[in-house]
């Protein structure tokens, strides 16, 4: 699959090319690298070990991540931070300040509308849907809830990149078929199900219950082997997704 590419990226000419072929992991691992660089005060450089530590991996790990990016440090120096920021908010496209669009605010819908996180990492909470009638015109934030037939035309006034579905399971197959069709083509999903969609249209899948799980899984095998005759509990993992 042929990628665009360009000649050189932002603060920094002629480094490796702006939309390099990043593995899944790396990928998932960048907002890890930039929410540890956003929260340094007042540093201008940072060694691959600290920011490695600052995000919860290994050193070669990080370094080998940020080499795709064309970033690979000065011996004895580190990275300039204010340099790194750019080069992955520049990957990640978050120097656009994409408009997001909610559908569902119950519960879970409404504490992610009210977040106000989004806005420092990049992104615009434009617009909030939902069916329920008794929820129509409801102010959150700032922003008046508006009925899920409004989607399209709002989503092309505003120019919506991402959905976010907060929906019962039942209601988001339905949202997301209205999302593709308003020309939204990244879609967030904390529903519980999983939703198909035409080739071109990226789904990401938060679960809560997933999590949990898994988390589950981890106290049930420490709890087992430290069971055993001379067993202890292993050491944490931190990387148990996306490694």
């Amino acid at each position: 699959m042929s990628q665009q590419r360009h000649e050189s990226t932002p603060g920094n000419p002629g480094a490796a090319a702006a939309f390099p072929d990043l593995p899944e992991a790396t990928i998932a691992r960048l907002p890890e690298y930039l929410r540890a660089l956003h929260n340094l005060e007042g540093s201008d450089t940072i060694s691959s070990e600290a920011l490695a530590a600052a995000a919860g991996v290994n050193s070669a790990k990080l370094r080998k991540d940020l080499s795709h990016l064309g970033s690979y440090g000065t011996r004895g120096v580190g990275y300039d931070v204010a340099l790194l920021i750019e080069q992955i908010e520049y990957i990640l496209g978050l120097d656009q300040r994409r408009a997001v669009c909610l559908v569902g605010v119950g519960n879970l819908g409404h504490a992610l509308a009210g977040y106000d996180g989004f806005a420092s990492r990049g992104f615009r909470i434009v617009a909030l849907f939902d069916a329920d009638p008794a929820r129509i015109g409801e102010q959150i934030s700032g922003l008046t809830v508006r009925h899920i037939d409004d989607l399209a035309r709002v989503a092309a006034e505003e120019s919506i990149a991402i959905g976010v579905i907060a929906t019962p399971a039942g209601a988001a197959q339905a949202v997301a078929d209205q999302l593709v069709t308003a020309g939204v083509t990244s879609i967030l999903n904390f529903a519980p199900c999983v939703l198909s969609v035409p080739a071109g249209v990226d789904v990401r899948k938060v679960d809560l219950a997933i999590e949990l799980q898994i988390l589950s899984f981890h106290e049930h095998r420490k709890a087992s082997l430290t069971a055993l005759p001379g067993g202890r509990a292993p050491t944490g993992n931190q990387e148990a997704v996306g490694s």
